[in-house]
């Protein structure tokens, strides 16, 4: 009989010191405590039990092939979401790449609105500085006409020639008012389109002065 230690009893036959401890409390080994010490009594001819290290090897090969399954299922993890990181960018590339090219269109909607703009601006203005030119072409065309006996004679409107002499605002409504009613009356107004107008090269209008 020998008396050894856990460790060197689980040594001897060939198993680990938990299943030393579970034959002690089964029964099937005997130990005592010596010095606060435990140890296990082994008959000098028991032999480590054969048909533990079988069972430990087939372990061992069934943990390989669940360790080899879960590499498998763990590479093929990583490939999907390797393929899903790519699809992501991708879609990701695409939606900035669209949102550029919204950019674009509106702003090229917003140039040519602009550019619409500025044209009809243009047309407006220049069909008011036509209008201008219409009006002061007419109202040089009033302002000078040709007499049947003299060359040409100046025409002067009743505004312009109020205006010319320099009269307060109230003394200019008065004169105003006084030759728009002498005017039908009066042989030195001439008649243009319902308005009159005072020929100063031929006739003297200072009589008429308030």
């Amino acid at each position: 009989m020998t008396k050894l230690s856990i460790s060197e009893a689980a040594l001897k036959l060939g198993v680990s010191k938990e299943a030393i401890f579970n034959r002690i409390r089964r029964g099937s080994l005997v130990s005592s405590v010596e010095n606060g010490v435990k140890l296990v009594i082994i008959d000098d001819e028991q032999k480590a039990e054969q048909k533990e290290t079988p069972k430990r090897k087939t372990a061992f090969k069934s943990d390989d092939k669940y360790y080899i399954f879960l590499e498998e299922q763990n590479s093929k993890l990583q490939k999907k979401v390797e393929s899903l990181e790519v699809e992501t960018r991708t879609l990701r590339d695409q939606k900035e790449q669209m949102l550029i090219e919204e950019k674009r269109k509106i702003e090229q909607i917003y140039r040519d609105k602009d550019e619409q703009l500025k044209n009809i601006i243009n047309a407006i203005s220049s069909k008011l500085m036509i209008g201008e030119f219409q009006v002061e072409k007419e109202i040089f065309e009033a302002e000078i006409d040709i007499d049947s006996n003299q060359e040409k004679a100046t025409l002067v409107s009743i505004k312009k020639f109020i205006k010319s002499k320099n009269l307060s605002e109230k003394q200019s409504e008065k004169q105003k008012e006084k030759l728009k009613a002498i005017a039908p009356k009066d042989k030195r107004f001439v008649k243009l389109e319902k308005k009159y107008y005072l020929d100063l090269q031929k006739y003297n209008y200072d009589d008429l002065l308030i």
